[in-house]
């Protein structure tokens, strides 16, 4: 009751300042919430004729099919592995890059490299893809250039199931990297500057100076960072894997995203897919509350 009291009052002493959070609940009110409806779709036998509440009811039908998918095995599979490449590769370097641009004493500098580093996520993955996809051609990509040149064979990067993981990951590094690095040197401007001036005293280096103080400073931000990380375990973003995809590499990047978009929307299996979606927000809740609950058993700051 008190809470309640007292966030009143705030909200009548500050009104246009709550008034800018009306879009943004808005927008999860129809963007986020509202869709939820949808889901009853996963335990109908959906016709678009009949429309959700005229289709039959068919209970855990589209789960059991699921279950039983001579799909489901290899779907799951790569989108873990490439889940799990992109936090063993790409979870540690926006963390290095703070790093290094925190130690930057150069303004001018500093700015031109974080702005290097930033712009690519502001471009769709259609550009970043054909950049890519331009960069690593056997014929004419300056990759390729670069191996011919030291008297090694081309590679086809894109055509080849080995490299193609390593293509998705890295190209992901590099579109999102610069963004996350964000947070951390935000974290990193909050460390007081006296405890770098006792680690200077008591003789330590800067590789000291980052072990003992810059990393401490920033864990809760690493322990929230990799909670909502765990979260997106079972997903993968659908226009990164279109955009570098081909029927060569399926075998490989067949990935959750791409199996519902190939049933739902060019076979018209609604309910199938929708069944798909319900499970994969389910895990990624699950991964969710189990990665919060061991951060917060370890005594770090979790999202709650």
């Amino acid at each position: 009751m008190t809470s309640r009291r007292s966030l009143w009052r705030d909200l009548k002493r500050r009104p246009f300042l709550y008034m800018l959070l009306l879009p943004v609940i808005a927008y999860f009110i129809i963007f986020k919430y509202f869709p939820l409806y949808g889901e009853i779709i996963a335990f109908k036998d959906f016709r678009l004729a009949d429309g959700i509440w005229g289709s039959k009811w068919v209970g855990l039908d589209q789960f059991t099919r699921l279950l039983h998918s001579t799909e489901l095995l290899k779907i799951v599979r790569n989108t873990l592995l490439l889940n799990l490449y992109g936090l063993v590769f790409g979870f540690p370097v926006p963390i290095a890059l703070a790093i290094m641009l925190n130690e930057i004493r150069v303004e001018w500098y500093k700015r031109v490299v974080q702005n290097l580093l930033y712009l690519p996520h502001f471009l769709s993955w259609i550009i970043l893809g054909t950049i890519v996809i331009g960069l690593l051609s056997p014929g004419s990509g300056f990759v390729n250039y670069v191996l011919k040149a030291f008297g090694l064979e081309p590679i086809y990067f894109m055509g080849n199931t080995f490299w193609w993981p390593f293509v998705y990951v890295f190209s992901g590094i590099w579109r999102d990297a610069g963004f996350s690095t964000i947070l951390y040197l935000a974290a990193m401007s909050s460390i007081d500057p006296h405890l770098y001036e006792a680690a200077r005293m008591d003789g330590g280096g800067k590789l000291r100076q980052i072990w003992h103080v810059t990393l401490p400073g920033i864990r809760s931000t690493i322990a929230l960072m990799l909670v909502l990380q765990m979260g997106r375990m079972f997903d993968v973003g659908f226009e990164h894997i279109w955009a570098l995809t081909n029927p060569m590499v399926t075998s490989v990047s067949d990935v959750m995203s791409t199996y519902i978009y190939r049933l739902g929307l060019v076979n018209l299996q609604y309910s199938y897919t929708t069944a798909i979606g319900l499970v994969q927000s389910l895990v990624g809740l699950v991964l969710v509350l189990l990665v919060n609950r061991v951060i917060r058993a370890m005594g770090e700051r979790a999202l709650w």
